[in-house]
């Protein structure tokens, strides 16, 4: 019968030692698999990650064609050109909320300089929120205006947002107010019209027209095929 040497029991030792350690790593793993990967982070910091605000939801709710974006507002090509060159300094004050009592419509009004992406496609996609958007490009209310304000917003599918009652409530003769910091402005709704994506950006609510109000947004039983628009002048005391 062989015996064996030091060296050899030596080696033979480290051997087994390899071994135990790696049956114990497999029993590890086999027992708490790696986490799951979701975008990068690890499922567990994932789940305990907030979830997206439920009031606002993507808009609409059905799923987003390949190669589509939300429903967006069209531009003319002469407005877009605009809205990355800026224009003169306007009299006026940004306006920061508008309270529509015949629709229930209170809503913040942040301003909004469509990106160089946004007129390459004729297009503005205000962020997704319920807020509206002041397109800083154009006009401003107040005394001296030399354009049109604008302020876009969007309207949602299944949820009750301040523009989806444009589509719905808004109506000639009505009566808003937009508040600026340095004072509030009434404004009487002339017309509510309806435009299809295509020919918005060729509709006269583009024209320059000093003093006049367009609120837009998208019609809510069609927001992927059209717009709404309220063109509005001034109401006087």
């Amino acid at each position: 019968m062989r015996t064996f040497g030091r060296v050899e029991l030596a080696v033979l030792a480290l051997c087994l030692v390899g071994l135990l350690g790696s049956w114990m790593l497999y029993a590890g793993t086999a027992t708490h698999p790696p986490a799951r990967q979701v975008h990068g982070v690890p499922a567990e910091a994932a789940a305990a990650a907030p979830a997206a605000p439920a009031a606002m939801p993507p808009e609409p709710s059905a799923p987003t064609p390949a190669g589509s974006a939300s429903p967006a507002v069209r531009l003319t090509a002469a407005a877009g050109k605009a809205a990355i060159a800026g224009v003169p300094a306007r009299p006026g004050t940004a306006p920061q909320r508008i309270i529509y009592p015949a629709i229930g419509m209170d809503v913040a009004v942040q301003p909004l300089k469509p990106s160089s992406s946004d007129v390459e496609s004729q297009s503005i996609v205000p962020p997704e929120t319920l807020d509206g958007y002041w397109l800083t490009p154009y006009g401003m209310p107040g005394s001296g205006s030399r354009n049109t304000t604008y302020v876009v917003g969007h309207s949602w599918e299944g949820l009750d947002a301040p523009f989806n009652r444009l589509s719905t409530r808004a109506g000639r003769g009505d009566v808003f107010t937009v508040y600026t910091a340095a004072g509030q402005l009434k404004y009487r709704v002339d017309s509510v019209t309806t435009y299809t994506k295509s020919t918005l950006k060729d509709s006269p609510i583009w024209n320059v027209v000093p003093n006049r109000l367009v609120l837009i947004s998208c019609y809510t039983e069609d927001l992927w095929g059209r717009n709404v628009a309220v063109v509005a002048s001034p109401a006087g005391r």
